[in-house]
C-alpha cells in the first residue's frame, strides 16, 4: 500500500506537475487495535459514578461516540431534544455532524435543571477541560474494577464497534464518528467479535 501511494505521489508531483495531498492510508501502522469495552464493562463503569455530571460525561462519550475536544466544547444548544439528534459543530477537521441523541442519554439529561451555555461547567462555574475528562473516565474504571487501559477515547472505540456487532452499516458508523476515510472505520471490523462467535459455533 505505501509503495503504491509514493508512486502516485511521484507521478502526481514530477509527472503531471501537481500537488498530490493524499494522507497515506494506514491509520495504524503499528498493527495494534483499538481497546473495547464489553456492554457489562460499560454498565459497571456507568453504575460505579455516582455522581450525575461525570455519569453524564461517560454516557455521552459512549452513547454518541463524540471525540475529547467535542465534548468540552458541546453547548445545550446543540441537543435537539424533540429531533432526538446532537449537532456537533466544533469538531475534528472543522466539520460538522449529526449524530443521535440514545434514549438513555435524553434520559439523564432531562434531570438537569440549568440548561444553557456549556453541557459541562463545574460546581465553580468553569469549563470542563480534557484533563478533567480524562479523569472522570480513569477513575470511573477504576472503581468499576476494570483492568483494561480505560480512556475517552475507549469509549468512542466501543460505541463504534458495539454498533458494528449489531449490525449497523459501517458508513452509517463512519458518519457518526466523523471519519472522512472509510478506511480509518474499518479498523472496527477487526475487533468486532460477532462473526468469530458465529465461527465458534461451527466446532
Amino acid at each position: 500500500m505505501r509503495s503504491v501511494y509514493f508512486a502516485l505521489k511521484f507521478f502526481y508531483e514530477n509527472v503531471l506537475g501537481r500537488k498530490f495531498d493524499e494522507k497515506i492510508p494506514l491509520a495504524n501502522t503499528d498493527g495494534k487495535l483499538p481497546v473495547v469495552l464489553s456492554k457489562e464493562e460499560i454498565n459497571k463503569l456507568l453504575e460505579s459514578t455516582l455522581n450525575l455530571r461525570h455519569r453524564l460525561v461517560l454516557m455521552f462519550l459512549y452513547y454518541t461516540g463524540i471525540r475529547l475536544d467535542e465534548i468540552v466544547n458541546l453547548k445545550w444548544g446543540d441537543i435537539d431534544f424533540d429531533r432526538e439528534t446532537i449537532h456537533l459543530k466544533i469538531t475534528k477537521g472543522s466539520k460538522d455532524r449529526i449524530v443521535f441523541l440514545h434514549k438513555n442519554l435524553k434520559q439523564v439529561l432531562g434531570m438537569i435543571c440549568k440548561k444553557e451555555g456549556l453541557v459541562f461547567m463545574s460546581n465553580l462555574g468553569k469549563k470542563y477541560d480534557k484533563r478533567t475528562i480524562q479523569m472522570i473516565v480513569k477513575n470511573a474504571a477504576a472503581k468499576a474494577g476494570i483492568k483494561k487501559r480505560v480512556s475517552p477515547h475507549t469509549l468512542r472505540h466501543s460505541f463504534a464497534t458495539h454498533l458494528l456487532e449489531a449490525g449497523a452499516d459501517i458508513r452509517h458508523i463512519q458518519k457518526l464518528l466523523g471519519h472522512s476515510s472509510l478506511q480509518t472505520t474499518q479498523i472496527y471490523t477487526h475487533v468486532a467479535t460477532r462473526d468469530i462467535k458465529n465461527l465458534s459455533k461451527l466446532i
